[in-house]
């Protein structure tokens, strides 16, 4: 429960409406705006931001407030040309919603305030008086003498202008290898992590792979090469093309068999547990093609089961 108590002021008070303080969408710093303007003697000339100056209102919180009370009726304001080509804002602040007809008849019986007529002369341009000299008029009669001495203006010389030079013909594109292509098509029956390659990289993952192939290495090395990079303790790879792209990145030098010795050449790296039980078909297949074996064969069921691919 909640208790009142008034006690009348003696002095220096203003009255306002219940409807004005208690106005829905006027914010709480509009009506403060607004009832510090009225309360101001009549004859005061403080424009609507210096009140909100001394208000303590903030710029944003003074403009959304002279909004609302433009929207409301309660603020008007019209721009006009006074004495002497002075431009002059003139602001109308009321306690009841005027509309802009109103608002306009009130505004025209006002007096026009300009800052000018206030200035103090103390700023009022003084003559100008020229630094060395008297001022002379130009001459408009008559010829340029032919030799006007040292005063002459010499421009400089241009500089010779030579021919664009022709543009660089448009490099052609890279020829990419069938070989290089072939590779990549067959990545998804390399491993299980391959098999959501986006079809938008093939051309990259294939030009990368040619310059594997261009460097000396064999489609071999690179699938060995691919592997070796797959994860070995079952981490799914949720983005293969990438992953691609950054195994292919780097071309290191292809190893030369005929000088390298064999105790020299690196042991192959351990392939993933998924990949250690796969074991690649010998049978005729245009792709590398990889099959889970369930004893000693060295083909896959397709092979096995085909007259002209079975071996014995």
């Amino acid at each position: 429960m909640i208790y009142r108590h008034h006690i009348a002021p003696p002095r220096a008070f203003s009255q306002f409406s219940h409807d004005l303080i208690r106005h829905p969408r006027l914010s709480s710093d509009a009506v403060r705006l607004l009832t510090w303007q009225l309360s101001l003697p009549d004859g005061a000339r403080e424009s609507l931001s210096r009140t909100a100056e001394r208000a303590r209102i903030g710029a944003c919180a003074f403009t959304r407030a002279k909004r609302q009370l433009k929207e409301e009726g309660f603020v008007h304001e019209r721009r006009l040309q006074g004495p002497g080509g002075h431009w002059v804002t003139q602001q109308l602040v009321s306690n009841v919603p005027l509309s802009a007809a109103e608002a306009a008849k009130l505004l025209a019986r006002m007096p026009v305030h300009t800052p000018s007529a206030d200035a103090s002369p103390q700023v009022a341009p003084s003559p100008r008086i020229p630094t060395v000299g008297t001022p002379t008029p130009p001459p408009t009669d008559g010829h340029p003498r032919k030799d006007p001495g040292e005063n002459t203006f010499h421009h400089p010389a241009e500089p010779e202008r030579r021919p664009d030079p022709e543009p660089d013909p448009a490099p052609q594109a890279t020829e990419v290898p069938e070989a290089a292509r072939t590779l990549i098509a067959a990545l998804p029956h390399l491993s299980p992590d391959l098999r959501r390659i986006p079809r938008g990289m093939h051309d990259e993952l294939a030009r990368l792979v040619s310059r594997w192939l261009a460097a000396g290495h064999t489609p071999a090395a690179v699938r060995t090469h691919i592997l070796r990079g797959l994860p070995d303790d079952g981490t799914p790879v949720h983005r293969p093309g990438g992953l691609l792209r950054y195994l292919l990145r780097d071309v290191p030098p292809a190893p030369d068999p005929d000088t390298t010795p064999a105790a020299e050449h690196p042991a192959p790296a351990r392939p993933s547990s998924r990949l250690s039980a796969l074991r690649e078909c010998e049978g005729d297949h245009v792709q590398a093609t990889l099959f889970r074996p369930t004893g000693d064969e060295t083909h896959c069921g397709r092979c096995l089961s085909s007259p002209t691919g079975q071996r014995v």
